[in-house]
């Protein structure tokens, strides 16, 4: 795929990306007012250490009894238990709403995937498709399970022991923030040069995993052709891109953590330096001073971690702006459903569909199948058959023109049939997840299928798929036609359905395609003209126009293009 046909998929801004989150974590408000409460309340336990230790320096300066160490020590051990359980708590519960927001993403990126355009997902590339359903969510997974609630829990340690350093003087406050520019500077540094380096990553990685999938898939061919060690090396040029700017990011990490260390320096030596003159002056005590230092010196980490976490932050966002882009899309089929009352026939209307500018495959394009009809679809390698399949189905949207159909769905059967990993049953009941095993094994009796299936080893509950019992091509199409008549659709298009079962094959799924299609309205894309013969209607199509239609016998009387197309074919048929 070239860069001139490759069109990424939708990436939302910033803003639409932080209304979806709002939508998503409304559901979870009162959990999460919860965590933080309990987060809240394990920070503040947690910041009774520092004074505890200053009254410890303190009861050591003045000689102190055994019982004020023994109260103070047993001070410090509550408060460490109490800050425990209490951020443990919290930590878990936040982790919970971020679980919960992120699932729900997840599910309506499927749905929105899933309903993309062919044509769209072509070409932007397999690449950026699994790229995002795979790292984006990964990387927004670790941040929800973790980033965030440490996060939260180092905010809030942050604000509350800056509050607790102005309540031991406002002046040890003053000093703290002296470090604040410096880290403010850092942090916006970081973020201008951050969000634009993650989105080339995530861009590299899209499409490095396109070519590496397009290399894996062709592997045969590209053995066939001895051209492995070409792309090879595209993969490796893609691989490196990424790689390079990984790398990039790392040395943007060093560069930051160091303008950190900077600030951290400046505002303890600030602190320190508050603390020696006040207790020259009397006006605190040597606890007190101890207890400021150790309260700034507890910053570090969570200011580290907090700045750090802006890393995770800007990639995080990143993923989230990848899957919103796509999870925010509004589906074509249901933009053709809601147009006006649906008809009783299929009714195509000056059809227009290119997949590259300039380069038409259907031109003007008028076609009518009646209620209960069934056409046949023949012409030549190229003519525009499948095409038009698929722009009826709602699988492509026509450049021109319309499509009306009636209502409920349009099912498509095509020659490359999927064979879902798990249960038998479970496979064929995809099309109407409460179908009884009754209606499941009806639905396979009459595709001719249920006595092989009865065979099987666990009839039924055989596992089939990828790592499960191995299914022929033929078998294959027999579980899709029993779909077919479970999901009920009142139209039905088969795309050269019976074309990779071989002639035996063929001949079986051509019987079991009929019964399949009863009572449907119905488009059958002809492999073989044998089923044009049985059709009601014959449609020839030629450079992307209808050039002929009629029953069979006429057109072979006519003589005209389908009459060549039959005489092509019988002549094959005769010579095997």
């Amino acid at each position: 795929m070239t860069a001139e046909t490759t069109a990424l998929l939708p990436i939302a801004g910033g803003r639409r990306t932080r209304a979806q989150l709002r939508v998503l974590v409304r559901p979870h408000r009162a959990r999460l007012a919860g965590a933080l409460a309990l987060l809240v309340a394990g920070t503040a336990a947690g910041l009774v250490t520092p004074p505890l230790l200053g009254r410890i320096v303190d009861l050591a300066d003045n000689g102190g009894s055994t019982a004020g160490f023994v109260l103070t020590g047993v001070g410090l051990v509550a408060g460490a238990l109490v800050e425990a359980a209490l951020a443990g708590l919290g930590v878990a519960l936040l982790a919970q709403v971020g679980e919960g927001v992120l699932a729900r993403l997840r599910e309506r990126f499927v749905e929105s995937a899933l309903r993309l355009p062919l044509a769209q997902v072509e070409r932007a590339g397999t690449g950026d498709l699994t790229s995002r359903v795979t790292n984006d969510v990964a990387v927004i997974a670790e941040a929800a399970r973790s980033a965030l609630p440490e996060f939260a829990r180092a905010l809030l340690t942050i604000v509350l022991t800056l509050a607790g350093m102005a309540v031991l003087d406002w002046r040890f406050l003053a000093a703290a923030l002296i470090a604040v520019p410096v880290q403010a500077y850092t942090v916006r540094w970081y973020a201008r040069r951050a969000v634009p380096l993650y989105a080339r990553q995530r861009v590299a990685v899209a499409a490095q995993q396109h070519h590496l999938l397009a290399t894996i898939d062709g592997a045969p061919t590209i053995r066939a052709f001895r051209i492995a060690d070409e792309h090879g090396d595209r993969v490796a040029g893609k691989s490196q891109q990424a790689v390079d700017l990984l790398l990039r990011g790392v040395a943007l990490q060093t560069r930051f953590y160091a303008r950190l260390h900077v600030a951290e320096f400046a505002g303890l030596a600030a602190v320190l330096a508050t603390g020696f003159f006040l207790v020259s002056g009397n006006a605190v005590s040597i606890g007190t001073a101890t207890a400021a230092a150790l309260y700034f010196h507890g910053l570090f980490g969570p200011i580290n971690v907090a700045l750090a976490l802006v890393d995770d932050a800007q990639a995080a966002f990143s993923g989230l702006n990848r899957l919103v882009g796509v999870a925010d899309l509004d589906p074509p089929e249901r933009q053709r459903a809601a147009t006006g009352d649906a008809p009783q026939a299929v009714v195509v209307r000056g059809v227009d569909f290119a997949y590259l500018p300039e380069r038409p495959v259907l031109t003007g394009v008028d076609l009518t199948i009646g209620r209960g009809e069934r056409v046949a679809l023949v012409g030549g390698s190229g003519a525009g058959k499948t095409t038009l399949a698929k722009i009826i189905a709602g699988v492509h949207q026509p450049d021109g023109g319309t499509v009306a159909v009636p209502a409920g769905e349009v099912a498509l059967v095509t020659q490359e049939v999927h064979v879902f990993a798990g249960a038998l049953c479970d496979d064929v009941r995809l099309a109407r997840p409460d179908a009884t095993d009754e209606e499941v094994r009806a639905a396979l009796a009459a595709v001719d299928a249920l006595g092989w299936v009865e065979q099987l080893p666990d009839g039924l509950d055989t596992e089939v798929g990828s790592g499960g019992h191995p299914l022929t091509a033929a078998q294959a199409q027999q579980l899709a036609f029993a779909r077919l008549i479970l999901a009920d659709p009142p139209v039905a298009i088969l795309d050269e359905a019976t074309a990779e079962a071989g002639s035996a094959g063929a001949r079986l799924l051509e019987r079991v395609a009929t019964a399949a299609l009863a009572g449907r309205t119905a488009l059958i894309v002809a492999h073989r003209l044998t089923q044009a013969v049985t059709a009601d209607r014959v449609v020839v199509m030629e450079a992307g126009r209808i050039v002929e239609v009629g029953p069979h016998r006429d057109l072979i009387e006519r003589g005209g293009p389908y009459a060549t197309l039959w005489q092509a074919w019988s002549d094959q048929r005769a010579r095997h």
